[in-house]
């Protein structure tokens, strides 16, 4: 149904995502956080490893969590390429490492490589089957690969461990969209009335039951944000969940949008920075898909990322 929504993308879609759209009004000031930057204790923390990789004489378990901590430091700074090739290497020395499945299972499904995903998650389970993130990344991946009775069977289970975890409800929300429409506002409200609600995130739930505003929604986060990290941390959220709830809608241009404002200030390791990415390349794979007579002759060329 995702793919199948994504066909309705107009030119509109295109020119976003070439850069070459002005944002819609009520976005023409969006709150933005300056991006962020290698820290200069993550720059020592490679130069350290670095230095106790030249030596000949470290233990091959050893060298596997340190080939893994460098490449979780190579994620941190948005490096995936060379953090892949430090996880793939610790992974040969010490296969019996669930939470490297888990980092790679996230690789994959930012990939759009679903079925290396899913059996990256079934490794991180088979190790650890209490781990922590491992059953709702495999929802999420399974969500993307429009699997939903199966998105659910995991995404519903990781949400009853935790009625007050905001994202555990969003996600099965955003499942619920695709499984059961009918029911999924409702099935939302209930989620919502039986939780704590003190969790920042309860805001998102919000938005998507319509008791708050985008523009309330941005307006708190940029009043109640302490610091630059928070103020980051918090639109990476919000923008990539706007952007989900805009392209819903299909309002496609506004969604890509938001995609780009939650890639914005490089936070990395969130999982919104990651899925935003892949957002942006499904819509943009589905524009390409598109018959040459859907399109407009003044189409601008469409640029990946750009």
């Amino acid at each position: 149904m995702i793919a199948t929504r994504f066909r309705f993308a107009v030119m509109t879609v295109a020119m976003m995502l070439a850069g070459c759209s002005a944002m819609p009004t009520k976005w023409t000031h969006p709150p933005m956080a300056i991006p962020f930057q290698p820290t200069l204790q993550q720059q020592i923390q490679l130069a350290r490893i670095d230095q106790i990789l030249q030596r000949d004489d470290i233990p091959q378990a050893t060298l596997a969590k340190i080939y893994y901590e460098r490449g979780l430091v190579n994620d941190s700074l948005g490096l995936r390429d060379l953090a892949r090739l430090d996880f793939n290497k610790s992974l040969t020395l010490e296969p019996n490492q669930p939470d490297l499945y888990n980092v790679l299972g996230v690789y994959f499904t930012q990939m759009a490589h679903f079925d290396a995903a899913y059996e990256a998650f079934d490794s991180t389970l088979e190790l650890a089957p209490n781990h922590l993130y491992a059953q709702r990344n495999r929802g999420i991946a399974l969500y993307y690969g429009e699997r939903y009775e199966l998105a659910n069977e995991d995404l519903l289970p990781h949400y009853e461990q935790d009625h007050n975890d905001p994202y555990r409800v969003i996600w099965l929300y955003l499942n619920d969209v695709e499984l059961n429409p009918e029911k999924a506002q409702a099935q939302l409200k209930q989620r919502y009335d039986v939780s704590d609600k003190k969790a920042w995130g309860w805001q998102l739930v919000r938005l998507f039951l319509g008791q708050i505003t985008e523009r309330q929604l941005l307006s708190d986060i940029a009043q109640q944000s302490e610091n630059n990290d928070q103020l980051a941390e918090h639109l990476t959220e919000a923008y990539f969940y706007l952007g989900k709830l805009h392209q819903n809608n299909q309002d496609y241009s506004t969604a890509v949008m938001l995609y780009k404002l939650a890639l914005a200030s490089n936070v990395y390791e969130f999982i919104e920075h990651r899925l935003s990415l892949l957002e942006l390349s499904r819509l943009y794979s589905a524009y390409q898909d598109q018959s040459p007579d859907t399109q407009n002759e003044e189409t601008v060329p469409v640029v990946p990322g750009g």
